[in-house]
């Protein structure tokens, strides 16, 4: 066949498929057999590698996957994926319709969706062409899984309108491609997944993207992170014309026009939920129009104008076979209950925490006997009550012991505390539960550091404290179970690169008594330096607003400490940062003098200087308010390259308009 030929048919056989494909999997409409679908994709790919130069990224065939990858990049989210709030019954909806009501008025009416159970994803199209995919991550960032989102069918590669924009969604793993990856897995000899989520989160962090493929994923889009050039007043205007554009949307999402409407929806739902073909564990309600969302803004962590109520946990019954004890960072002796394994709500529960003695006595709860167990919030296991009346006389009662069981120490009490504490600072459980705590996201984000990689390092002798993990070599790495050459390299590059972080990541890390990943960047901000932090006295810490009598004590006390100013200047020598890298604290009078005081600011287009996460950062740190769209309520927009609609229509709101230059010049006074 000549080139040209070859082209008109590949393009052909694409266009095809893509229709048949999103009939198939966003209509539910099949247009054609499967063993019909499946000639044209094989006639595609064989064309596609007799002609290599007429490939492409947006090609049908690259649903079967491409070559493994050999990690997954870090990518910053162009607006952050903010969590929600939870709601757990009828009286917190009216709650929240009250709170929304008393900023915007009565006039409020509601978007409802179910509450799909999976991986949040952000997919970013320009000009029509899905060019990145990534997870949730922290919110601001994620990893980069394009690849692997390639290979979910219902996830357009072409939109049918050539628009840019980003939108966010939940990838899944249905019912029935859930059990058949079990079955598979049992049938190999393998541990089966817990439930849907796991499985659909283990298969988009694949490295294989071929493997990913073979799962069988699904995706929901249900909002619109930012688009160019398109001007949306509700959140139900926005899915229909996602729906029109190519993307699949959840076909039971409602419109209410009252909370009594929502609370009908959603009461509706506790019963069907089990005939959906994959999981949901709620609904999530938003308030529809679009300005009402922008006057309710959000807080540091979710938004105003969304809650997700949560289905009541399921209960179920098994029996307590045994309790065992873990001890903890901060040396708190805490008991688990060991159960007959049993599922609740999708997952298998094998254990459940029972927090402390008191509870163990309150509840009456004896070895072998038979338990209500829950998942708190869908969530964590917990053993609900005793069923005494299904008692046989077998049953023995449970008495925590006066002893660690790690390392032998006696327990003790603290005044005013009800946990058993190991006081030992050489308990090896402590240590290895705060090297856990170092590495960990919010710490150090050492990458590749998990629980089983730092106990293994552990039991071999090769970490004592955290500044050994700043002191691993290759060779000694390369002795561990499971630890390849490329594993090991990525792993090193990782450590070397937390040397860099900010000193709120380290101070968090070292896990000070009371000291959460919050108080130790406000600490940060306010001592910018390992060195000033050392110095200060309690006097001079409790006059930090946020810091508080207890914890101002406990930072003294541990900086009193010789061995702790010795593992200090031992991580300082090795390289770690001991400096605060983030935007110094803004005094009232900087803040009443500064150009976005009181101000609502929109960022457009792409920034060079810094991110858009930085510069909302900044321009929030001197008391202003950024938002995603343009209204008259905007006070100013920052327009960076390839500006788009947000520009042109502030243009026709007046409203201030600054290049990137005018923003860096305000944000470095």
């Amino acid at each position: 066949m000549e080139r040209n030929d070859a082209e008109r048919k590949i393009e052909k056989l694409r266009n095809q498929l893509e229709e048949y494909g999103y009939h198939y999997y966003v209509l539910d409409k099949p247009l054609v057999s499967d063993a019909e679908y499946d000639g044209l994709m094989n006639e595609l790919i064989e064309l596609e590698e007799a002609f290599p130069e007429l490939k492409s990224d947006t090609s049908p065939s690259v649903r079967v996957g491409g070559p493994p990858l050999p990690h997954f990049e870090k990518v910053e989210h162009r607006t952050p994926m903010l969590s929600l709030g939870n709601a757990f019954s009828d009286q917190d909806l009216r709650d929240f319709d009250r709170r929304v009501r008393q900023v915007v008025g009565d006039e409020v009416t509601y978007s409802c969706e179910l509450k799909i159970d999976g991986l949040a994803i952000s997919l970013i199209y320009e000009s029509g062409r899905f060019v990145r995919g990534a997870t949730r991550g922290d919110g601001t960032t994620g990893e980069d899984i394009t690849q692997n989102l390639r290979t979910i069918p219902s996830i357009p590669l072409r939109l049918k309108e050539a628009v840019s924009l980003e939108v966010r969604g939940e990838a899944f793993m249905p019912k029935r491609s859930f059990e058949a990856l079990n079955e598979a897995k049992e049938a190999a000899g393998e541990e089966r997944f817990a439930n849907p989520r796991n499985a659909a989160a283990g298969s988009l962090r694949q490295l294989d993207p071929k493997l990913a493929a073979k799962r069988h994923l699904d995706a929901f889009i249900y909002a619109i992170g930012s688009v160019e050039g398109k001007e949306l007043h509700s959140h139900h205007e926005g899915l229909n014309y996602l729906k029109t554009i190519g993307f699949k949307i959840n076909p039971e999402s409602a419109y209410c026009e009252s909370i009594d409407e929502v609370i009908d929806y959603v009461n509706s739902w506790l019963e069907r939920r089990a005939d959906l073909p994959y999981e949901i564990d709620g609904i999530v309600i938003k308030v529809d129009n679009v300005n009402f969302q922008e006057q309710l803004g959000y807080t540091a962590k979710s938004p105003r104008w969304a809650i997700a109520y949560k289905f009541p946990a399921e209960e179920v019954i098994t029996t307590l076979l045994d309790i065992t004890l873990n001890v903890g960072r901060t040396g708190v002796v805490t008991p688990t209950a060991e159960l007959k394994p049993v599922t609740v709500a999708g997952t298998t529960v094998k254990r459940a925490s029972l927090h402390n003695e008191d509870l163990i006595r309150e509840k009456d709860i004896r070895l072998g006997d038979s338990v209500v167990v829950k998942k708190a919030g869908d969530i964590i296991p917990e053993v609900v009550n005793v069923l005494t009346e299904l008692r046989t006389g077998e049953e023995r009662p449970f008495s925590m012991p006066t002893h660690c069981p790690e390392c032998g120490s006696e327990l003790v009490r603290l005044e005013g505390e009800v946990a058993l504490r190991c006081i030992n600072p050489q308990c090896p459980a402590q240590i290895r539960e705060g090297l856990i705590h170092f590495v960990s996201r919010q710490a150090m984000n050492i990458d590749g550091l998990g629980e089983k990689v730092i106990t293994q390092l552990f039991e071999h002798g090769l970490i004592h404290n955290v500044a050994d993990l700043y002191k691993l070599n290759k060779d000694e790495l390369l002795q561990l179970e499971r630890m390849g050459e490329k594993s090991v390299n990525n792993l090193l590059a990782s450590i070397e690169t937390s040397k860099k972080s900010s000193l709120e990541r380290l101070l968090f890390g070292l896990g000070i008594r009371f000291v959460g990943s919050k108080a130790a960047k406000t600490l940060a901000m306010n001592f910018p330096t390992m060195t000033e932090l050392r110095r200060a006295s309690y006097d001079e810490l409790i006059a930090v607003n946020e810091i508080g009598e207890k914890m101002a004590a406990s930072i003294v006390s541990y900086f009193e400490k010789p061995e702790v100013n010795e593992l200090i200047d031992e991580l300082a020598s090795l390289g770690v940062n001991m400096t605060y890298k983030g935007p110094k604290p803004i005094g009232e009078e900087e803040i009443a003098d500064s150009p976005f005081a009181g101000k609502t600011v929109v960022l457009t287009g792409k920034l060079q200087a810094l991110t858009r996460g930085e510069a909302k950062e900044k321009i929030e740190a001197l008391g202003g308010k950024v938002t995603g769209s343009v209204s008259k309520n905007t006070d100013l927009l920052v327009a960076g390259e390839d500006a788009g609609s947000k520009l042109t229509k502030a243009k026709e709101l007046n409203i201030e308009i600054w290049d990137e230059e005018a923003l860096v010049k305000a944000i470095s006074h």
